[in-house]
C-alpha cells in the first residue's frame, strides 16, 4: 500500500479519462462514417465529439438502422418470393411501362428493382379525408369479408372513435372469418389505451402480434427507435386501404393534444383490383417477420381477368429490410420527371440534399412547386428542423402553404403534373427514409390526380401562404432553435 501512497491519483484519473476520451473520438472517426449518409455521419460525430461517453452510449443503442440478421434473412426471403411471383409469365397484370414517358418508366423500374413489386394495371381507387368516415368505410369492407381480414397500423387503439372497426372485426370473427392484426410495439407502449386494445383483440379471438417488439427478456431486440410506420387493411384480397391515417381518435387520446384542441387531418385510399395483391404482399412479409408463419400464397390467378378500373398502381415498401432508402430514390426520380407542376403534402418535411436539389432544379426549369405543411407542430425537434428549410425553399421559388390550427395536417402525398401521384405513410424526412418501415403507392392516372387536386384545393382554402417578407422577420431565438434542430435532424 505504501507503494501506491505516493501516486498522484487525481492526475492519473485525469490521464485515464483523457485517454478514453481521445480513444472514443479516434475510433468514432473510423466507425461512424462507414456506409452512412454524410449528414447522419456528421451529426453522430458532432454528438460524440461534444459528449464522448454519453454520445457513444447513445450511438451503441440507436446508431445502427440494420435489423437483426435473422430478420434481414427473412425479409430477403419474402422479397424473393414476391419478385418470383411478379416475374411469372402470362399474368396479364403488369402495366405496359414501355409505353410510359422515359422518366416515369425509369422511376417505375427503379421501384420494382428496390421494392420487389411491379406496377399493376386495371385498378380503381377512391380517397377520403373525412377522419371518421374512413373508419366506417373500413368497417363496411370488413363486414363484407368472407375469408380473411388483415389489419396493420403503426398506431392501433381501441377507443370510442375506432370502436366501429373493432366491432366489425369482432363480427367477422364470429362468422368464421380469419382476422389478423399487427401494431407497432413501441407506439403501443407510448400511446394511451394499450391494455384495452390488447384485451379487445384477445376477447374477439383475433390473431395479433406486435411489430418490431423491444422485449429483451423474450429475446426480442433491435434498435429501439426503428418503427413499422405502415397503415393498411386488406379484405379477402379484393379490397384494400392505405394512406396516412392511424387507427386511433383524431386527438390521439393525449391530454396535451386535447388541452390544445389538436386534431389530425389525414387521407386514406380505398383500392380494388390487382394492386390489392401488393398490399397483401407487404402484410404477409411483415406477418412472417413477426410470427415466422407463412400465410396463404398470393392469389394471382383470381385477378387475371378482373380489372375493375384503369389506374396503374405500384406499391413501394421501404425500410431497413429493403435496399438503401428506396422510397427516397423513387421520390427523387419522380420529382425529376415533372414538367409543369409539383404539389407536396408532408407533415414532417425535412428534405435531404437530393430532394432539395430536385426541387431547385424543378423551379429552375419553370415547374410550379408548392408545399403543404402544418402551421403548428406536434413534435418540437422535427417542427423546428422543418422550419430551417423554409428560407431555402422560398428563395428557390417554392410556395409554402401552412394548414391552419388547431389541426395537424398529417396527410402524406405528392403529385407530378397531371397524371402521377404518390400516397402512403412516408414523410419526406430522414426518419421515414432511413429508419421507418413505410408503404407508398405510386398511381398513374389522370382521374386519381384530379381527385387529389380537389384535396389540395381544400388544404389551400384552409391554409395561409407563408411569404418571404414574413419569414424574414423571424426572431433570432426562432432562428437559433431551427438551426440547432436542423443539425440533429439526421438522428431524429
Amino acid at each position: 500500500m505504501e507503494f501506491f501512497s505516493g501516486w498522484n491519483w487525481p492526475a492519473i484519473g485525469a490521464a485515464v479519462a483523457l485517454t478514453i476520451d481521445m480513444a472514443i473520438r479516434v475510433v468514432a472517426l473510423f466507425v461512424v462514417p462507414r456506409n452512412r449518409r454524410p449528414t447522419s455521419g456528421m451529426a453522430w460525430l458532432l454528438a460524440i465529439f461534444l459528449l464522448p461517453v454519453p454520445g457513444l452510449i447513445v450511438f451503441l443503442i440507436i446508431g445502427s438502422n440494420r435489423l437483426p440478421k435473422h430478420r434481414e434473412a427473412k425479409q430477403d426471403a419474402i422479397n424473393k418470393l414476391v419478385s418470383s411471383l411478379a416475374e411469372r409469365e402470362n399474368q396479364g397484370l403488369i402495366s405496359d411501362i414501355d409505353a410510359m414517358s422515359p422518366g416515369l418508366e425509369s422511376a417505375v423500374r427503379l421501384g420494382q428493382t428496390l421494392g420487389a413489386q411491379p406496377m399493376l394495371r386495371g385498378n380503381v381507387a377512391a380517397m377520403t379525408i373525412d377522419y371518421e368516415l374512413s373508419f366506417r368505410q373500413i368497417a363496411d369492407a370488413i363486414d363484407d369479408a368472407t375469408d380473411y381480414v388483415h389489419v396493420q397500423f403503426y398506431i392501433l387503439v381501441h377507443d370510442d372513435t375506432t370502436d366501429v372497426v373493432f366491432a366489425a372485426m369482432r363480427r367477422a370473427v364470429e362468422r368464421g372469418v380469419k382476422v389478423r392484426v399487427m401494431l407497432d410495439h413501441i407506439s403501443a407502449v407510448r400511446n394511451p389505451g394499450r391494455r384495452r386494445t390488447a384485451q379487445s383483440l384477445d376477447d374477439m379471438g383475433a390473431e395479433w402480434t406486435y411489430m418490431l417488439p423491444v422485449r429483451p427478456w423474450r429475446g426480442e431486440y433491435q434498435r429501439p427507435d426503428l418503427r413499422n410506420h405502415r397503415k393498411l387493411v386488406v379484405v379477402d384480397g379484393k379490397v384494400g386501404f392505405t394512406g396516412s391515417q392511424n387507427l386511433v381518435d383524431s386527438s390521439y387520446n393525449k391530454r396535451g393534444n386535447m388541452r390544445r384542441g389538436l386534431h389530425w387531418r389525414d387521407i386514406m385510399v380505398r383500392v380494388e383490383g390487382p394492386i390489392v395483391l401488393g398490399l397483401e404482399a407487404v402484410f404477409q412479409a411483415d406477418w412472417y417477420l413477426e410470427t415466422d408463419t407463412y400465410l396463404e400464397q398470393l392469389d394471382i390467378e383470381s385477378f387475371e381477368t378482373e380489372f375493375p378500373g384503369d389506374l396503374d398502381c405500384q406499391i413501394v415498401p421501404s425500410g431497413p429490410g429493403y435496399a438503401s432508402e428506396n422510397n427516397l430514390q423513387v421520390f427523387v426520380s419522380l420529382l425529376y420527371t415533372a414538367r409543369r407542376r409539383i404539389s407536396i403534402t408532408s407533415p414532417y418535411f425535412v428534405p435531404d440534399g437530393s430532394i432539395m436539389n430536385a426541387l431547385r432544379a424543378a423551379t429552375a426549369r419553370g415547374v410550379e412547386v408548392e408545399l403543404f405543411v402544418s402551421e403548428i407542430g406536434d413534435q418540437a425537434l422535427v417542427y423546428h428542423a422543418q422550419r430551417s428549410y423554409y428560407e431555402e425553399l422560398l428563395n428557390a421559388g417554392v410556395r409554402i402553404w401552412m394548414y391552419r390550427p388547431p389541426f395537424i395536417l398529417h396527410s402524406k402525398h405528392f403529385t407530378i403534373d397531371d397524371d402521377v401521384a404518390v400516397v402512403g405513410s412516408s414523410n419526406m424526412d430522414p426518419r421515414s427514409f432511413g429508419l421507418n418501415m413505410e408503404i407508398s403507392m405510386v398511381v398513374r392516372g389522370a382521374s386519381f390526380v384530379r381527385d387529389l387536386d380537389e384535396v389540395t384545393d381544400y388544404y389551400r382554402a384552409n391554409s395561409r401562404e407563408l411569404l418571404p417578407e414574413e419569414w424574414a422577420k423571424q426572431p433570432v431565438r426562432s432562428q437559433l432553435l431551427d438551426g440547432l434542430a436542423r443539425l440533429t435532424s439526421a438522428l431524429q
